[in-house]
């Protein structure tokens, strides 16, 4: 399936009777940026609206919202498809998620996550699965199938407040959550893995910054950090073992520890209660892109400038924020404008090092346009679109440059390509005058410009982010 992400409005001319020649003029870079949303089934926070909902109504509800990112030019969405031990798509492992088709175990009558990948990919659109690997009930009164781990293996599960929690220490936690992860990795053609802030589950502190549950294993802070660190190691390996183009996210919560960087204060101590040393993690590696949950103010005891400044000086990967665009206008931050975000996402852009980009919690937010958020996005950053950025760690070697005619016919261009290995994705980028423009192409090798433009230039890309040294042509 062929689509453009951009019109080239501003082409004109007629350009009758003159061709196109190779031309070695020099092409400026492609835009390069992560542009994110989480798309949330449980609790029904983002998709379907509803569960119970057919499947009919339930596609249209994903098809609309992929519509939205597309004319936003927005380029990946985080989609959650293991919200507790359950799966949004079919599984030999796991039982249908109950967000779904309303009764867990019961089949929504179709495969939400290879829909949400044919639909996303016809856009242009990264489809990255969403896990949570250890949480195994949000509520413990909550009905399950038989085939539910909390039937299946009671050994593992822990109580903790509302929670049934796979204790993460288990060697049978830790191997269902990767074969969980892998399975969706071997069967669906996936552009990312991503994982949550829900290592061990979150208490309820005291003023003193106190834990008043303990989480029920006879186990030290740090013994957990030791299980949460070989999981993270153990599923980065495995991906990349399988299919080293498939990108690796974590998003932890925002603050490592509380006073780090100086002068940041946070109630909940992510290393200690929740044993998840993601400073660690983004030094070793051990993902292609964190996502720290960054969903306070600029001007707050818990600055988002501080802390994205200190999260991008802590490795060499890239560091892609979670912005909380829900909490416009919300009664957990009463009074937050929309130029709250639009300032944040000028930050991402602006600040430390590597690679740009962002990820907004939650779509639903930007389906509303709460505040206006949505057309300010478009306004300020979103003009054109932007691929998501290559991973020179994993490879750098660039596909073949692909071979370009055009053509003109009447006041437009035809314009053909031949295919290049392992790319469906290609970039064209045209010139009128002094001023260049760029789309995407997906699935196809050919486009028809409206008007005559000065020079073009394609470029294949890879699913590594690569892209080729590009061919131009000119009048």
């Amino acid at each position: 399936m062929l689509r453009i992400f951009f019109v080239f409005a501003l082409l004109i001319g007629s350009g009758l009777g003159q061709r196109y020649a190779p031309s070695a003029e020099r092409v400026p870079m492609v835009p390069r940026e992560f542009r994110g949303a989480w798309v949330a089934c449980v609790y029904n926070i983002d998709w379907p609206s509803k569960k119970g909902l057919g499947p009919d109504r339930q596609r249209a509800e994903l098809r609309a919202i992929l519509d939205r990112m597309a004319a936003m030019k927005m380029n990946a969405i985080i989609f959650q498809v293991r919200p507790n031990a359950d799966a949004v798509y079919q599984s030999r492992l796991e039982p249908w998620s109950h967000w779904i088709s309303g009764t867990q175990g019961r089949s929504p009558g179709y495969d939400p996550l290879a829909y949400c990948i044919q639909q996303a990919k016809a856009r242009g659109i990264e489809v990255h699965a969403w896990f949570n690997p250890f949480r195994a009930l949000p509520n413990k009164n909550m009905p399950t199938a038989r085939n539910h781990v909390v039937r299946t293996h009671p050994s593992v599960i822990r109580n903790f407040k509302t929670y049934k929690w796979m204790d993460p220490s288990s060697s049978f936690t830790q191997k269902r959550a990767l074969a969980v992860i892998m399975d969706v990795v071997n069967r669906y053609d996936v552009d990312g893995v991503h994982i949550d802030d829900y290592f061990y589950p979150y208490p309820d502190v005291d003023s003193r910054g106190r834990a008043k549950q303990v989480f029920p294993d006879g186990k030290s802070p740090a013994a957990r950090r030791v299980a949460a660190d070989g999981f993270v190691k153990a599923m980065y390996t495995s991906v990349k073992a399988k299919k080293p183009w498939v990108r690796v996210g974590i998003s932890p919560f925002g603050i490592w520890r509380p006073g780090v960087p100086r002068g940041t204060t946070a109630s909940i101590d992510a290393y200690h209660h929740l044993s998840a040393d993601s400073r660690k993690w983004l030094q070793k590696g051990w993902c292609d892109y964190m996502t720290p949950q960054l969903y306070w103010r600029i001007n707050s005891p818990q600055s988002f400038s501080r802390l994205i400044a200190w999260w991008r000086s802590q490795g060499t990967r890239p560091v892609w924020p979670g912005i909380a665009s829900s909490r416009i206008n919300s009664s957990e931050d009463p009074g937050r404008p929309a130029s709250e975000i639009v300032n944040q996402v000028s930050l991402t852009r602006s600040v430390g090092k590597n690679y740009v980009g962002h990820v907004f919690w939650s779509m639903k937010s930007l389906m509303n346009n709460r505040g206006g958020v949505s057309n300010a996005l478009v306004k300020n950053f979103y003009q054109e679109p932007a691929l998501v950025p290559p991973m020179p760690w994993v490879s750098r070697t660039p596909p073949a440059t692909p071979k370009v005619k055009a053509a003109i016919s009447g006041g437009n261009v035809n314009v053909a390509w031949g295919a290049v290995a392992g790319c469906s994705k290609y970039a064209v980028q045209v010139r009128v005058g002094r001023t260049w423009m760029f789309s995407t192409v997906v699935g196809g090798t050919k486009v028809t410009l409206k008007g005559v433009p000065d020079a073009i230039a394609v470029s294949a890309v890879d699913r590594y982010g690569n892209t080729s040294p590009p061919r131009v042509v000119a009048k």
